[in-house]
């Protein structure tokens, strides 16, 4: 996964790039006011800071369109070209006319990278590290921000510094971003996969992975494509064929679904529970009806995953499938198979109206070790994409088709029999044993009507290209799940901003300084303005290791835990700073109680409030409408970070530091009440997977309101 983590750690240097600009702008406006004289003007200074947020706002309302019709990569390399751009303009800038069109310029490179940034990490990213990957932009922004200060804590020491100089030194870092973005990031593989380019999204991932059998996660791309509809839950047992013959109804065997041992004529089948609703499974796991009726049935379907899951890694498959570039690499014109079945000796008997579940085939139920390499349709985080096929009575006799299931072993208490779990690679299971295993089922995204006319015993399925040229529809965006997901994904934005860190990184230097820190530090022979952004080096440096644990846990704890963690920190945090500064206490024990709550602020904001919401808006939505959805979360963003930004001075001047913090406490705990009943838990799942389940768990939230 090393190439992987390299394209993530080139791609954050864009989020590197806005925190250096949010920095420098904010030590930098104190010297700007000087030499233009704004002291009188607090409008002109707010718009200065505020312009760069127009611009990245005007940008945010294209930039989801934009990169779903020219690519991600194209769009993260005009960002850096903008950066570069902004950078020398800033540099020359004679007037306040030219700084405020610099700052425009400069907002528009910063819309790009933060909108897309996250986007570009979950494209590419394997499911199990895609959390630490995708915090990677919240670690380089804090490396960017006190790089920053350091550089302008070292020329405030200067008997002229120059402002200038401050902005312009963005171009050095910015020229780099761009090389990276020209010369080492590849496109993203399911945008690629959207636009019918299979061969080139093929080779990206097998970069991306290291390994050359990717046709799993191929073929789970282009099941991306389509919006979850009508999709259940279902629950199966799974054991040797000739146990569960046995204790089953010979009249439900139609039911079964077949998997195949690595040995000849030897089979497991996965027959479904009787009697099993989506709904009660879901209350047997973890009550989806909760007593209250205000947590979110989604929180809790997504918890129930979550419990007590067995610690191994994707299923393991056989070679009885071939890669679809094995036959000429011709399939970029989408009609060659994503997956050719090659029919064994035991699909030869299996009649036409037999279900079978031939994608789980060989070996299928053995794990491996965990951080194995999957398979060719292991799709990450223990999940195995399969194809059912499926016969009913229709009114020009049986019809047929296929439907998508995205299998998992249920690692609730009592689900296995002689641990499957704990045998060695290879070993056929044993007489006894039994898994107890949960799967979504849905439509499937692709299909060829003349393969299920000829009653086939495996999905050999074609890509149609009318569905890989067919953009994304505004209409898309109504379907419940995605609904639903838009109305987390937005929720956390507004919450985020207007808990006020960007307002307050903005203005830290100022902030600190009416604090007073400068006493703190007034015998070392610092003046108040070295000594606030000395803080602010200080405060950004201690972030890194929190983020560093964050990055840690994201995929460990997971997200909706950190926020629900961290959360209550910094209401804590931000109690302290009001009673602090309402109380006198003296000038040295209130100053050393407003930076210690304003560093422990920062520091428990970038471990959970900082990255997750742009982590989560990057997972929670489907491949087609993923642009155009983040696009919507990122406007909420910019448009709520223009509001606290540019009114932090008025409400500063007119309620006062305790004021400000006290708002930002009530939010912070709005936020936290927000995250328990709305937020779900997306860790080690894939893209698809997730959005199965927004898709089950609206269709369960309008049954709930019907009922």
């Amino acid at each position: 996964m090393s190439g992987a983590v390299l394209v993530a750690v080139a791609a954050a240097i864009g989020n590197l790039l806005q925190g250096w600009d949010n920095a420098t702008i904010a030590g930098s406006i104190l010297y700007i006011k000087k030499e233009f004289q704004l002291e009188s003007e607090p409008t002109v200074e707010g718009l200065i800071v505020a312009m760069s947020l127009i611009g990245a706002t005007v940008v945010t309302t294209c930039s989801g369109a934009l990169s779903d019709l020219l690519g991600r990569r194209p769009m993260l390399i005009i960002s850096s070209l903008l950066y570069f751009v902004s950078s020398l303009v800033m540099l020359w800038s004679p007037n306040v006319y030219i700084l405020l069109i610099a700052r425009l310029l400069d907002g528009l490179g910063i819309g790009l990278a933060v909108t897309l940034v996250p986007l570009y990490i979950s494209e590419t990213a394997p499911p199990e590290i895609r959390g630490l990957l995708n915090t990677l932009p919240q670690f380089t922004g804090s490396a960017g921000m006190f790089f920053s200060y350091c550089m302008v804590f070292g020329m405030s020491l200067m008997k002229a510094p120059s402002w200038r100089i401050m902005l312009g030194v963005l171009s050095i870092p910015s020229l780099i971003y761009f090389a990276l973005t020209l010369l080492f990031l590849p496109e993203s593989p399911r945008w690629l996969v959207s636009k019918g380019r299979m061969l080139e999204a093929k080779k990206v991932l097998q970069s991306l992975r290291g390994r050359e059998d990717v046709s799993g996660e191929m073929a789970l791309l282009v099941e991306g494509l389509g919006v979850g509809v009508d999709t259940a839950i279902e629950e199966y047992i799974v054991g040797p064929a000739n146990e569960l013959a046995g204790e089953e109804d010979p009249s439900r065997e139609k039911d079964h679904i077949k998997l195949y041992g690595p040995d000849q004529g030897q089979s497991w089948v996965a027959r479904p529970v009787a009697g099993q609703s989506s709904v009660g499974l879901v209350s047997r796991k973890g009550s989806m009806a909760n007593p209250s009726g205000l947590v979110d049935p989604l929180v809790t379907l997504f918890g129930s995953i979550h419990e007590k899951l067995p610690e191994t890694g994707s299923m393991r498959k056989g070679d009885d499938y071939a890669s679809d570039a094995a036959a000429g690499d011709s399939d970029d014109n989408l009609q060659s198979p994503l997956i050719s079945r090659q029919t064994t000796s035991l699909d030869k008997d299996i009649p036409r109206g037999h279900s079978n579940l031939s994608s789980m085939r060989q070996g299928s139920l053995l794990h491996g070790n965990a951080g194995e390499p999957t398979g060719s349709t292991g799709i990450g985080g223990g999940w195995q994409l399969a194809w059912k096929w499926s016969e009913r009575e229709g009114p020009d006799g049986k019809e047929g088709g296929f439907k998508r299931i995205y299998l998992r072993q249920d690692g609730g208490p009592g689900s296995t029999r002689g641990s499957v779990v704990s045998l060695p690679g290879g070993d056929l299971p044993t007489d006894g044993e039994i898994v107890q295993a949960a799967a979504l089922v849905s439509q499937p995204a692709l299909y060829n009507k003349e393969l299920m006319q000829q009653g086939p015993v495996g999905p050999a399925m074609i890509h149609p290209s009318e569905t890989a040229a067919k953009g994304p529809s505004w209409s898309d965006l109504f379907e419940p799940g995605v609904k639903h997901a838009l109305m987390v994904g937005v929720g956390l934005q507004i919450l985020q901003q207007f808990s006020g860190i960007n307002g307050v990184l903005y203005y830290t230097p100022q902030i600190l300084e009416q604090a007073g820190v400068g006493y703190l530090l007034s015998n070392l022979g610092l003046g108040s303005t070295s000594s606030s952004f000395l803080i602010s080096a200080v405060t950004t440096l201690l972030m890194l290791p929190c983020i560093a644990v964050a990055m840690r846990l994201m995929d460990i704890s997971g997200r909706r835990t950190l926020l629900l963690s961290t959360i209550p920190i910094l209401i804590a945090a931000l109690l302290i700073l009001v009673l602090g500064s309402l109380v006198d206490l003296g000038t040295t024990a209130n100053a050393s109680i407003s930076t210690i709550s304003v560093i422990v602020y920062f520091c428990f904001f970038v471990m959970g409030f900082g990255p997750i919401p742009n982590i989560l808006c990057a997972e929670i939505f489907p491949t087609r409408v993923r642009g155009l959805c983040i696009a919507i979360c990122a406007l909420t963003f910019w448009i709520c970070d223009i509001i606290v930004t540019y009114t932090l001075p008025v409400m500063l001047n007119s309620v006062g530091l305790a004021g400000v913090f006290g708002i930002y406490a009530v939010v912070c705990f709005i936020a936290w009440v927000f995250v328990f009943l709305k937020v779900p838990e997306t860790k080690g799942m894939p893209l698809e997977v997730i959005i199965e389940f927004f898709s089950v768990g609206a269709k369960q939230v309008d049954d709930t309101k019907h009922n």
